[in-house]
């Protein structure tokens, strides 16, 4: 017998030798030995289009060439890779060009902490910051939130157990907690927070902090209204409550502006960073207001906050959405994204709701047969989404899930996605939505999900941009043109991706070819 395929060796040894802990490992069972843009080559040989972008840190997609760029000339000038917290000229241009994307009310009067590798040490040093400066303890945090997995981080995420961090009401239209939904739910929210706040009797001592996400990303892509934003930071700055607004996934142009306190026109006392900032490397700061900076020398460290490759790289990243507009192109893209996804929403029962900002995007699925609560809203339906996840790897579609029960689908493709190859994506997950619905996953019956219990027929053609005619769906052909070994035909439950190349150059015609001076292929 013929040895198993080497991908094959590697994913076992994978689970053996890693922990339990494991996460994206164990739903996307791929991997990846090259990429580029969009695509995701696997080590099997089989193409993905990778719409989890490295939880939103790929801004610009797999090995963009002026990321590229920007690591190769640090590499080959032989300045040193490790300083610690000295000032080299790399780290002077990381910070010179992150100012310049600030509001200015926070690049004039701000000062920058670089935290270590990961944003949750980002999301540690604002605590510690806001403790230090107004000496007091608590702090105060949303239902639904994530701001990561070290102890004090996870204190004031959703699935904590940790009562010390007060819980607040985020605004959530679908599953409003008052029963509302709108603005009338945010403002209940918000006059909620002010309650607890004020009332001696509260039980609630007045925080040195409070959190907020613009958009809940683990939450379940759960944009906080703009009206919400500007009540949080007048009920903060009145009671002199630093704010700290968590931009580690919507950052850097991912919502359709630069950052997404933009859009609410809020200014933070403490701004969180990460993902993005790094150009693909690990990379975490935070900005606050100068007033805050009560810190002794040597109170907040770390020993990899001086990563010069990922000062290069997030400098170059920053420049570059900047430079090109890319937060509105994400806007724009985006709201075209969500009108197609509204459509497939009222073909498919099983789609509870649509939303997000710019390219950060989600679907609620939902059980369709189950009875709606008295806002509307129907039972989570996990088992249905983690179907259809397995239906868009299949059909070479990386995609993630999120929300409170796992039941979202979410999309944070790089902002540099074509119009064509935004096509593709839906189109993909047009076809996987409704093989997911008819396999009958967690109880959700065959067929239910699709109005009327017809699924969708005929075939897409992918275009320039210009748009999908027809409806991606169940039956037919749905390809690019030149490109059906990548698609192949849609049959009743699955699309094979061809691992064959699909034009002269091996490159798939979904994801059009990133020249790099390097001459690497993806």
């Amino acid at each position: 017998m013929a040895p198993p395929p080497a991908h094959e060796g590697i994913l076992r040894r994978q689970s053996l030798r890693e922990s339990a802990a494991r996460t994206y490992a164990r739903s996307l069972p791929i991997v990846p030995v090259r990429a580029r843009g969009l695509t995701i080559e696997g080590a099997d040989g089989r193409r993905y289009l990778d719409c989890l972008s490295g939880a939103g840190t790929l801004a610009l997609g797999h090995n963009h060439p002026v990321v590229l760029e920007a690591i190769r000339s640090v590499l080959d000038s032989g300045a040193p890779l490790h300083v610690l917290d000295l000032a080299t000229p790399v780290k002077d241009a990381f910070v010179t060009e992150l100012f310049a994307t600030l509001p200015p009310e926070l690049a004039d009067h701000g000062r920058i902490q670089f935290c270590g590798p990961a944003g949750t040490d980002a999301v540690e040093a604002a605590f510690k910051l806001v403790r230090t400066a107004t000496g007091r303890n608590g702090l105060a945090a949303f239902t639904g939130a994530y701001h990561g997995m070290t102890a004090g981080a996870l204190a004031a995420s959703g699935g904590a157990h940790d009562t010390s961090v007060t819980r607040l009401p985020y605004p959530y239209a679908y599953r409003c907690p008052f029963g509302t939904g709108g603005e009338q739910g945010a403002e209940l929210a918000a006059r909620w927070t002010a309650n607890v706040l004020d009332d001696d009797k509260s039980g609630v001592a007045r925080p040195a902090g409070m959190i907020l996400e613009p958009v809940q990303g683990e939450g379940g892509v759960i944009p906080a209204p703009d009206s919400w934003m500007r009540r949080m930071r007048e009920i903060t700055a009145t009671r002199g409550i630093p704010l700290i607004v968590d931009e580690v996934q919507t950052g850097v142009g991912r919502t359709g502006a630069f950052w997404a306190v933009g859009h609410s026109g809020v200014v933070p006392d403490v701004l969180v960073l990460s993902k993005a900032i790094g150009g693909s490397l690990p990379l975490a700061v935070i900005v606050y207001r100068e007033e805050l900076d009560a810190w002794r020398p040597g109170a907040h460290a770390g020993t990899f906050r001086g990563n010069q490759l990922a000062m290069a790289a997030g400098a170059a990243t920053l420049a570059y959405v900047r430079e090109n507009d890319l937060a509105r192109r994400a806007g724009e893209l985006g709201a075209r994204m969500t009108s197609r996804l509204d459509a497939l929403a009222a073909e498919h029962g099983c789609v509870g709701d649509v939303r997000g900002r710019g390219l950060m995007l989600g679907l609620e699925l939902v059980d369709p047969d189950a009875a709606p609560d008295p806002s509307g809203a129907r039972p989570a339906a996990p088992a249905l989404a983690a179907a259809v996840q397995r239906e868009c790897l299949d059909r070479g579609l990386i995609v993630e899930l999120g929300g409170r029960h796992g039941s979202v689908v979410r999309l944070l493709p790089p902002l540099t996605i074509t119009d064509e190859q935004a096509d593709a994506v839906l189109d993909r997950l047009a076809d996987a939505l409704a093989a997911g619905s008819r396999s009958g996953a967690g109880g959700v019956s065959a067929g239910a999900c699709a109005v009327g219990g017809v699924g969708v027929s005929g075939s897409a053609e992918v275009s320039g941009g210009a748009g999908v005619s027809g409806s991606a769906g169940a039956s037919g052909s749905v390809r690019a043109p030149g490109d059906a070994g990548v698609y192949g035909a849609v049959g009743a439950t699955r699309v094979e991706v061809s691992s064959a190349p699909d034009g002269p150059d091996g490159e798939d015609r979904a994801a059009p070819r990133q020249e790099s001076s390097s001459g690497m292929a993806p």
